[in-house]
């Protein structure tokens, strides 16, 4: 016989955005039964996406470092690598925040159940595993389900095609590796092969890498990577055979060949929302026409006391984002007072150069036909950057042409994904131009390279020679 337990809230799905809004709503007083289908919290975040690719693109850096070195006089052999032990310290860094997860979940007295959830009506969620059935009762409900890859239609079914999660495994370092998608993950995973003696073979169906930022702010990082790789944009795979000895792909683009082949085939086109076989058709809420659950701005469904939080819930497919949505929900089921949603959600690329943007891109506030003022600066005009080797770089901020305040923001370089957050509280705090130029920035530093892009719009600085009025 199923056990029946009763909560004032469920969550289903153990990731960022569902582990944060079972934290918080335990905080705010309500009982609840957070449900994942593994045996520990953290989700596809932290077991197959950012946590161990952030770990394997950390480790793999060094081989790169050991070359930088040599400007500066200092010379090593190139460094020998343990797979091994690399893969050991992906799965360390998880099983530390995995377990951190689990204890805080313990010391809020949540009620964890690993299984696949079933939602019987809007009032009864069925959890199921191999050895029992648990019918969780409950008044709200947080959907935090999450995405799961794209996978293109047509290819064969082989090990050696791969996607994600198959890549960050490391089993083996192919020779001969063919990425399809020039987006972040593709990118951040031909980093970590390349590193580890792979030939990275690139092809991206739109007309450049990391579509949707600016071709200015990738332009650096382009530019460092086809000197290492085979980038081939506006190309299509029309086709892979699997043979004994390796793939062979068919290619649709003027500058690449008709075939190639390869030894292992990274697909990395996208997530999709993952609302399959969870008895979402028994709730009633709306879905828009990419699939996602449509939400309001607490994020609840067109269900009253239905939310939805995450990738499930709408783009950018991002950990961040889950987070803040998780929070938001949370509260509103507490009766908390919620403030309005964040219009500031920043993007990042954890390549070499990593790229950063966020607010409009410039693409968008042409489409949009906003009047702007642009700051650009390149980090060749930056001490900091010329004095540790990583000059090259830039900087944009776009400022409002009428109001002067901040609309966006985009960086290319080293630890763009740390400075773009100055960007962040400023485009939340509608910060203008003088506001930013005339905040002291230390010298020197990065950060300097925004209020450079500031004082060039404003007309104060002195770094660089004023740009002609037209």
């Amino acid at each position: 016989m199923a056990e029946t337990i009763e909560c004032d809230l469920v969550v289903l799905g153990g990731g960022p955005g569902g582990y944060t809004a079972a934290f918080r709503a335990a905080d705010l007083g309500l009982s609840v039964c957070l449900v994942d289908r593994r045996g520990q919290l953290g989700g596809v975040c932290l077991h197959e996406g950012c946590i161990p690719s952030k770990t394997l693109l950390h480790g793999t850096a060094f081989i790169d470092l050991a070359e930088q070195a040599a400007p500066f006089g200092f010379t090593f052999n190139r460094p020998k690598v343990n797979i091994e032990t690399l893969k050991e310290k992906k799965e360390s860094v998880i099983r530390k925040l995995t377990n951190g997860l689990d204890n805080l979940a313990r010391g809020r007295k949540i009620t964890c159940l690993t299984g696949t959830g079933f939602f019987k009506n809007k009032t009864t969620l069925i959890v199921k595993n191999r050895e029992t059935t648990t019918n969780v009762v409950f008044k709200d409900a947080i959907i935090a389900t999450g995405s799961s890859p794209f996978y293109l239609p047509g290819l064969p079914d082989d090990p050696r095609i791969w996607d994600s999660t198959d890549a960050l495994s490391l089993d083996s370092i192919p020779p001969r590796l063919l990425v399809i998608g020039g987006g972040v993950i593709g990118l951040e995973m031909a980093q970590v092969y390349h590193a580890l003696g792979s030939q990275i073979t690139i092809v991206e169906m739109l007309e450049q890498i990391i579509p949707p930022a600016d071709r200015d702010i990738v332009q650096p990082l382009f530019l460092h990577l086809k000197k290492r790789y085979q980038i081939y944009t506006r190309t299509r795979v029309t086709g892979i055979v699997a043979e004994e000895q390796c793939l062979t792909a068919t290619l649709a683009g003027k500058k690449a060949p008709e075939s190639a082949q390869f030894d292992a085939v990274l697909v990395a086109v996208g997530r999709r929302p993952h609302t399959d076989d969870m008895g979402f058709e028994n709730l009633g809420f709306m879905f828009d026409k990419q699939g996602f659950i449509q939400t309001g701005p607490h994020q609840e469904t067109t269900v009253s006391h239905i939310y939805a939080v995450g990738d499930v819930a709408g783009e950018p497919m991002l950990a961040h984002k889950a987070t803040h949505e998780g929070k938001r929900a949370a509260e509103s089921i507490a009766g908390e007072k919620v403030s309005a949603p964040s219009h500031t959600i920043p993007s990042v690329a954890y390549t070499e150069p990593e790229i950063a943007w966020a607010g409009l891109t410039e693409k968008e506030a042409k489409a949009k036909k906003i009047n702007y003022d642009k700051g650009k600066i390149p980090w060749g005009a930056s001490g900091r950057a010329l004095s540790t080797g990583v000059a090259k770089g830039v900087t944009k901020v776009l400022f409002d042409k009428e109001t002067g305040k901040i609309l966006g923001a985009g960086i290319c370089g080293a630890h763009a994904g740390e400075l773009i957050h100055e960007a962040v509280v400023a485009l939340e705090q509608g910060a203008t131009a003088a506001d930013l130029s005339k905040t002291v920035h230390a010298h020197p530093t990065l950060a300097e390279t925004i209020a450079l892009a500031a004082e060039s719009v404003d007309g104060s600085i002195t770094d660089a020679l004023q740009a002609k009025k037209i």
